[in-house]
């Protein structure tokens, strides 16, 4: 047949198998648990905005990996490369009917036209949560809180959250005369872990006007490590001259006293001046992510403080403070820890078909499991029973049951668990609650 058309993906893009969706289908589960459990509300906002609700509000480099297009109506329009803008532009139209302080989670994917690189791609979901209407160091202190319990319900145990403020990094500058160009300042230093000292000092000075003794100034508080309360009693001193830098270092020393209180243990939290976050909407605290046991992957859970971004869309003060859980980096991640197991089968029970004649019965049965509670499904054919139970091996089945004609005479069927191949009878009416029980066991 000429003209087939070749399957393939576009590169930055993936297609996801059930061996990957159901742990990815898991860890939305539990993340939602936890959003729900500090009280955040469910939202969506659209895939497609137009341009100028996204354009110009992460900064030059968002910019430049937003997909955008022209409709079929002629409209200048874009692809959400994050779920916070579009969040923005929901509370300005919303918040008289939301009130505030308001409290939300939303799921879904987001498109950036950036390399590509080991779990990054161009389409990906995340998993943000947010705070809007409140200053509150108590908002500030449950994004981290959050975060922690979101890596505790995915199943990592080594992890430590990275957290700084902006005001740090901006008070700095100010005492060094570069207050003016700390936009420029900051997205350089958030590419340290990706380009090296060398490279962040030269564009400092090629981007920023700042000499090389400022750029080494600057690289060499962000390399220092410590104690988180005890660099900020030294920050304390060394930003005295700096009101926005002082508010900064306040700040941070009321959130981590806060967050350790509340039981945060300490190996799981620290003071990294590093932390920069590339985009611009960013005013107050920023955090990041990261595995103990896989540092190269990047953050996996990243967010902060944005004090001014809903500013563009409407006159009410909406500030805001959340994170972003990066659910196919993390993925990567634990595939790359072997920690996602064998997916399985979404239903554990398969119902055996031993001979044609009796299908009726057989999806009858899977129905009352069904109202009991339990996943089951009905193998489609009469085939060998042989090649059944291959396929409920292969399949990830835990459970099968089945009936030939000396159990239908007698009224009852058998229970099989594979892993073990401990099997029982029950009597028809009795199937639902022995499923149950070899389920249990195992």
């Amino acid at each position: 047949m000429s003209g087939r058309i070749e399957p393939r993906t576009l590169k930055g893009f993936r297609d996801y198998l059930p061996e990957m969706m159901i742990p990815r289908e898991r860890l939305l589960e539990a993340a939602r648990g936890v959003y729900r459990r500090y009280g955040f509300a469910p939202i969506d906002t659209p895939a497609l905005e137009y341009a100028e609700i996204l354009l110009g509000k992460g900064g030059e480099e968002s910019d430049k990996i937003v997909y955008r297009f022209q409709d079929h109506g002629n409209r200048d329009v874009a692809l959400r490369f994050d779920l916070t803008v579009p969040f923005a532009r929901f509370a300005a139209m919303h918040v008289g009917k939301l009130g505030i302080p308001f409290k939300r989670y939303a799921m879904g994917p987001v498109w950036r036209g950036e390399n590509t690189g080991h779990g990054r791609y161009r389409e990906f979901w995340q998993c943000d949560f947010d705070t809007i209407g409140t200053t509150s160091v108590s908002s500030d202190a449950e994004a981290l809180l959050v975060a922690h319990d979101l890596m505790v319900a995915a199943g990592i145990e080594r992890f430590v959250l990275r957290v700084n403020h902006r005001q740090v990094l901006g008070g700095l500058l100010e005492t060094m005369g570069l207050g003016d160009q700390a936009t420029a300042m900051l997205r350089a230093i958030d590419k340290l872990p990706k380009v090296g000292a060398d490279a962040v000092a030269a564009e400092m000075m090629e981007k920023a006007g700042a000499i090389r003794p400022q750029a080494d100034t600057v690289l060499a508080l962000a390399g220092r490590k410590g104690e988180p309360l005890a660099m900020l009693s030294d920050l304390a001193v060394e930003l005295a001259g700096s009101e926005r830098g002082m508010a900064g270092v306040t700040r941070l020393r009321e959130v981590f006293e806060a967050v350790l209180a509340a039981g945060l243990p300490p190996e799981r939290i620290g003071l990294d001046l590093a932390i920069a976050r590339g985009l611009d909407y960013y005013t107050g605290i920023i955090f990041e992510t990261f595995l103990g046991d896989l540092p190269g992957i990047g953050s996996v859970c990243s967010g902060g403080r944005y004090d001014d971004l809903a500013g563009l869309y409407t006159k009410q003060a909406l500030p805001g403070v959340g994170a972003s859980l990066g659910v196919d980096r993390l993925l990567a991640a634990l595939e790359e820890l072997k920690c996602l197991g064998t997916a399985g089968a979404v239903a554990p029970v398969l119902i055996a078909q031993f001979e044609a004649g009796h299908l009726g019965t057989c999806l009858g049965l899977a129905r009352r499991l069904h109202a009991a509670g339990v996943g089951a499904e009905v193998f489609p054919e009469a085939k060998k029973i042989g090649q059944q139970l291959q396929h409920a091996e292969k399949k990830g089945f835990r459970v099968v049951v089945l009936a030939g004609p000396d159990e239908r005479a007698r009224g009852i069927w058998k229970i099989k668990r594979l892993a073990d191949r401990f099997e029982m009878e029950r009597a028809d009416a009795d199937v639902p609650s022995g499923v149950v029980e070899l389920l249990a066991g195992g």
